[in-house]
This record gives C-alpha cells, sequence and structure tokens, in this order.
C-alpha cells in the first residue's frame, strides 16, 4: 500500500490544507494527516480541536485518517507504515525549507520519500498562522476554513 503522512500543526486546518489533501488522495491508498507536537510552537486551538476538525472534514472517507505524534516525522512514519511524506508548498521560498527537511529525512530514514504539491492558487495566502491572526484579531476567516472548523468557532447564536 502506498500510505503517505501529512504532517503539520493544523492550527487549524485550513483550506489550503483540504487542497493538499484531496488532491494527493489519488495518489495514495492511505493518507494521515499527522498532527505534530513542536516544542517550538504554541498551538492556539487544542490537540484534541485539531484531530477532530480533521476526521470531521473527513469524515466517510475511509483513505483519510488522523493522528498526533511527537518527535521526528520519520519515526511516525515508521510507526504508521507510511513510506511517503506529503508536504504543500506556496512559495519557492517554501521549497527550499522543505528541501532542507527532505534532505535530512532522507538521511535519517532512506526508504521513506518525500513528494511536495504546490498549493491551487486560491490557496496561496492561506496560512494558518495568518487566519489565527486575523481571527484574534476580530476578522472573519470563514472563507479560509472548512465548515467543521468554522461550526467549531463561530458557533450558531
Amino acid at each position: 500500500m502506498r500510505i503517505a503522512l501529512f504532517p503539520g500543526t493544523f492550527d487549524p486546518i485550513t483550506l489550503g490544507h483540504v487542497d493538499i489533501i484531496d488532491r494527493a488522495l489519488p495518489l495514495f491508498d492511505k493518507l494521515i494527516v499527522g498532527i505534530g507536537r513542536n516544542v517550538n510552537k504554541k498551538p492556539m486551538f487544542s490537540e484534541e480541536d485539531r484531530l477532530n476538525w480533521i476526521l470531521e472534514t473527513y469524515k466517510g472517507n475511509d483513505k483519510v485518517s488522523a493522528i498526533v505524534y511527537e518527535g521526528l516525522t520519520v519515526d511516525a512514519c515508521n510507526k504508521v507504515g507510511a513510506s511517503f511524506i506529503l508536504r504543500g508548498i506556496r512559495y519557492v521560498s517554501d521549497f527550499e525549507y522543505e528541501k532542507a527537511i527532505a534532505d535530512m529525512n532522507r538521511s535519517i530514514e532512506h526508504n521513506i520519500e518525500t513528494v511536495f504539491l504546490t498549493c491551487s492558487p486560491q490557496f496561496t495566502s492561506v496560512a494558518s498562522t495568518l487566519v489565527r491572526d486575523v481571527y484574534l484579531n476580530g476578522g472573519n476567516v470563514r472563507q479560509f476554513l472548512p465548515d467543521a472548523v468554522q461550526r467549531s468557532i463561530y458557533p450558531a447564536k
């Protein structure tokens, strides 16, 4: 089976992430969204919320699952049987950063390949960091979020 791990903080998952996942699905038999615990990042949303948003967004799609993991991404790949790491690229600068990580991962675990997908043009500016900033300052970020996240952070009155 072709199993891929899509690692990130997904704080929150955005339509940019969904775009990458949806476009990657034909490439893999199974795609696992991996919420990584990063000691250098202080997430705004809980792991439970982020995991639930992913699971709700892909409810009914047996090809997509989600986990929370700690430590090296290649170790998480080995635990779940993934031979591929999926990464989304928005800008050329993203590629330079992601390539360095991919090279390091391949040095550590030569059987795991990183696959890069460029985001669709309409999602180039959609980054979780920017979405959080707009949201924290009272702006409306519904247009950047899947329904599961929208329902959670903008509850009906």
